[in-house]
């Protein structure tokens, strides 16, 4: 039944009618009451954060936490052996421990490599992989900036570039193609297969099964888990990816400027790195000129890590055991198939649909991330940035753009390479947004994303309904 304007029913009648057609969201109301005492500020201010794909948002309970530590003893940087340093290093260590057993990585297999981010662990292994002419660079069109970036480290030592391509309206991997792709890797050459655990674009999970396939017909993988392991349990001792970037704050909001790279020994040990810096030596030597590289996640840790950050990443990730993933999951599925289920019954008064959807309509194998554009009454599309200026004046946090997903963005928009190589040919070095914009004409050129996440409450989805039937019956310039 289309939902058109005044036909929306009162919030308590909403969530009646949620909580009965979805009975596994009783069991996350500890969530609920964490959101009110650890969370408070959301709902003091008002405010609707539907934005955890970009960054999680952090609990008062983490923040106490990673003061009482840093007030209670004296720490410095752990590349010494002086009382200070050795109490840092036995922290950096404990973190690093813990990061392996939350994704039950077992240290013989897997070591963990703290960078500043996943874009930090992901160049780590764009500039060290030995692609070559021989090689092979893989990837998926749904692929993040910092992993399609990667491209030009392959390009520039001669190795082929290919992209699976993924399939509208749903967004998912095209599995003949990405078959048959996976069949062209030559036997013992350099080949790099990337690809989303969950497209931080459309939501999509793509199947893990993937890995296994790939290693098989003698690929590496390059598992980008960033935007999955928020609310999804990553198996280490399940599904064994070579390489897995990850951003914490994306899981816990807090500490940011921390990430990490999961890397399995064997893969590792591939990887040449093309410098050396402060802490990635055993020994280097001016008059000598020679240096030799240490052992494991010390020659990837360029100079002196963020360490007073570092326990703070044990910190959240403590947090979020203690608050279970598995109900973070089932909360965020529940909400995020009555987000789109409700999404898909919203029209103008005549019928016409007031949002297009890009990703799969319906909560199987997809993440609490949802894509879509408003339509006006007269069904153009409605642009982002005056989505993005409505929603920050009605104290809703949602994002706009291409979400650094250009694959996926023009994919789902509809953007032919035809139509995009000519815009490029008219660029000199430089291409504003705006000259991208006027160049394919009246076509969009990027997307609404609202994102779900472990305090998410049916009230804020229910508020976004609300804010996108306020754009019902009016036009692109009314709008």
């Amino acid at each position: 039944m289309a939902l058109q304007p005044g036909h929306l029913v009162p919030l308590a009648d909403a969530q009646a009618s949620f909580r009965q057609a979805h009975p596994e969201f009783e069991a996350t109301h500890p969530l609920d009451e964490l959101r009110a005492t650890d969370y408070a500020r959301l709902d003091r201010d008002g405010h609707v954060f539907l934005d955890y794909t970009a960054g999680g948002v952090y609990a008062d309970s983490q923040v106490r936490a990673h003061a009482d530590l840093l007030t209670s003893g004296v720490f410095g940087n752990p590349h010494s052996t002086n009382p200070a340093s050795l109490a840092m290093t036995q922290r950096v260590e404990r973190t690093r421990a813990c990061v392996l057993e939350y994704f039950n990585a077992s240290p013989d297999e897997y070591v963990a490599c703290f960078t500043q981010n996943a874009s930090g662990a992901l160049r780590l292994v764009g500039e060290a992989y030995p692609f070559s002419s021989d090689g092979h660079y893989l990837l998926t069109f749904d692929n993040h900036n910092s992993v399609n970036g990667i491209r030009e480290f392959a390009r520039a030592r001669g190795a082929r570039v290919t992209y699976a391509p993924v399939i509208p309206p749903d967004m998912r991997i095209d599995d003949e193609r990405l078959a048959a792709y996976l069949g062209e890797a030559g036997a013992g050459e350099p080949n790099l297969f990337a690809y989303p655990a969950q497209s931080n674009f459309s939501g999509v999970q793509h199947s893990l099964e993937w890995i296994a396939r790939a290693q098989e017909r003698g690929w590496d993988v390059l598992l980008d888990a960033a935007a999955f392991v928020p609310t999804n349990r990553l198996d280490l001792s399940r599904w064994h990816p070579d390489f897995v970037p990850i951003s914490f704050y994306k899981i816990f909001g807090y500490p940011t400027g921390v990430g990490v790279l999961i890397a399995r020994k064997p893969a590792l040990r591939k990887l040449h790195r093309p410098w050396f810096a402060g802490g990635t030596i055993t020994v280097a030597s001016v008059r000598g000129d020679r240096y030799f590289m240490a052992e494991g996640a010390a020659a990837f840790e360029d100079g002196t890590l963020d360490y007073l950050s570092l326990p703070g990443v044990e910190i959240g990730l403590r947090h979020i055991d203690r608050l279970g993933l598995d109900l973070i999951h089932t909360r965020v599925h529940c909400l995020a198939e009555w987000l789109l289920g409700t999404l898909a019954t919203l029209c103008h008064s005549d019928g016409k649909p007031i949002v297009r959807v890009y990703g799969p309509i319906d909560a199987a194998d997809r993440g609490g991330t949802i894509a879509l554009n408003l339509y006006d009454a007269n069904g153009h599309f409605i642009d982002h940035r005056n989505v993005e200026e409505r929603a920050n004046r009605a104290g809703i946090s949602l994002r706009t753009g291409c979400f650094c997903n250009p694959g996926g963005g023009e994919v789902a928009l509809g953007l032919s390479a035809e139509e995009l190589s000519s815009c490029f040919v008219r660029a000199a070095d430089r291409l504003a947004l705006d000259e991208f914009r006027r160049c394919i004409d009246d076509k969009s050129t990027g997307a609404v994303r609202v994102s779900l996440g472990l305090v998410t409450t049916f009230a804020d989805v229910y508020r976004f309904i609300e804010f996108v039937l306020s754009f019902a019956d009016k036009t692109a310039a009314e709008a």
